[in-house]
């Protein structure tokens, strides 16, 4: 279950991580009254569930009350990347003298969580990676020790983050072990010209087997999911809509993230983030499958595995069946290794797909996809 930025916010407070002050509005009369009340400029954020809201025009600095209203008239009821704007939250600006990125995610390949920060915040940590890899500090973490002063220190100097960046990598894993996340990312997090750092945006997303103990949020917030991402959900995969045009599906989120880079790097945009974990069943791979072919953005479909307890043969086998029960109407390119991975590319050789193609290394597999989403 995603928050919305202003309930990852309310988290970040509640653990002692700084940010702005702000609130958030559902109409355009409600956004005017809160600027009066700051009685200053403020930045309108459209509230959706999606990233690239400032590109899509849902970021906006309104320089008062009369501003903000008029700004949050034309905000609300957009639509972002499939996302209805319902919520606007008005929040007070504040002078940036750096931006950095800071995340936790659950990398279920390995039954760990990894830390990804760089200096380079504020922009599509896919480019960043992709444009300069060095830039970008990839930290596996162990569940069982978390993140001490000391782990801290130790991912804020791996991205060249500055120290006092470590309290807040601490706070920051809090939340994300007490409220059952399985994502905290927060970008950009930035040290203000009075030296102080605060988290000017965040995502949060917390594992559905806890819902229970999560009510605060509401069990009916999810309606405001995209319509793939809800479809996606009913499945129980680990989907989310990006906005780009080669459909990503691996076995853990470490490899996935990297993968999105990847695809970066050669030059197309990823569409969605999809993990099937450890378990590549063919019904898993049909669901998957059938969720990305369903966005109308998707030109290919790159399946990246590297076998470890589920071995590729058995992925291949997934694959092949799940062919069977979805329409394959666009380019398949897989890339197998790892535990079995011989057996597997015999068995999709053997199968025979003329949609499908195999590619042994994730360079050429990305590659492979990029150049077939670009000219489909």
């Amino acid at each position: 279950m995603d928050l919305y930025e202003h309930q990852a916010r309310e988290l970040f407070d509640e653990y002692g991580v700084s940010v702005p002050e702000a609130e958030v509005a559902g109409t355009s009369k409600e956004a005017r009254l809160i600027a009066e009340r700051f009685g200053g400029p403020v930045v309108v954020k459209a509230q959706v569930k999606t990233g690239g809201r400032g590109k899509a025009g849902g970021v906006k600095l309104a320089a008062g009350p009369e501003a903000a209203e008029l700004t949050a008239r034309q905000i609300l009821g957009m639509d972002i990347k499939g996302h209805t704007v319902r919520q606007v939250m008005l929040a007070r600006p504040v002078d940036i003298a750096e931006e950095y990125y800071v995340s936790y995610v659950l990398d279920r390949a390995t039954g760990g969580f990894l830390a990804i920060a760089s200096a380079a915040g504020g922009m599509d940590i896919e480019e960043v990676a992709a444009e300069r890899p060095e830039a970008v500090a990839r930290v596996p973490v162990d569940p069982d020790r978390g993140v001490t002063a000391a782990e801290a220190s130790r991912i804020a100097a791996a991205a060249g983050l500055p120290a006092e960046v470590g309290p807040v990598l601490e706070r920051l894993w809090a939340v994300l072990v007490k409220e059952d996340a399985v994502l905290v990312e927060v970008n950009p997090l930035v040290r203000t010209t009075d030296g102080s750092v605060v988290a000017l945006d965040g995502k949060v997303t917390l594992d559905d087997n806890a819902r229970f103990r999560q009510s605060r949020w509401g069990e009916g917030d999810t309606v405001r999911d995209s319509e793939l991402e809800r479809t996606a959900a009913a499945k129980g995969l680990n989907y989310v809509k990006l906005d780009g045009r080669v459909g990503v599906i691996g076995n853990g989120a470490g490899l996935v993230m990297s993968t999105l880079d990847v695809v970066a790097g050669c030059g197309a945009r990823p569409a969605n983030f999809l993990d099937i974990g450890g378990g590549a069943s063919a019904q898993v791979m049909a669901d998957g499958l059938s969720v990305i072919l369903s966005d109308p953005g998707v030109e290919s479909v790159f399946v990246n595995v590297f076998g470890g307890i589920t071995a590729c043969d058995a992925v291949a086998e997934g694959i092949v069946q799940a062919l069977g029960a979805v329409r394959l109407t666009k380019p398949l390119v897989v890339r197998l290794d790892g535990n079995s991975a011989t057996r597997g590319r015999e068995i999709l050789e053997a199968a025979g797909h003329p949609l499908v193609e195999q590619v042994p290394t994730m360079d050429g597999a990305a590659r492979r996809a990029a150049e077939l989403a670009l000219t489909g």
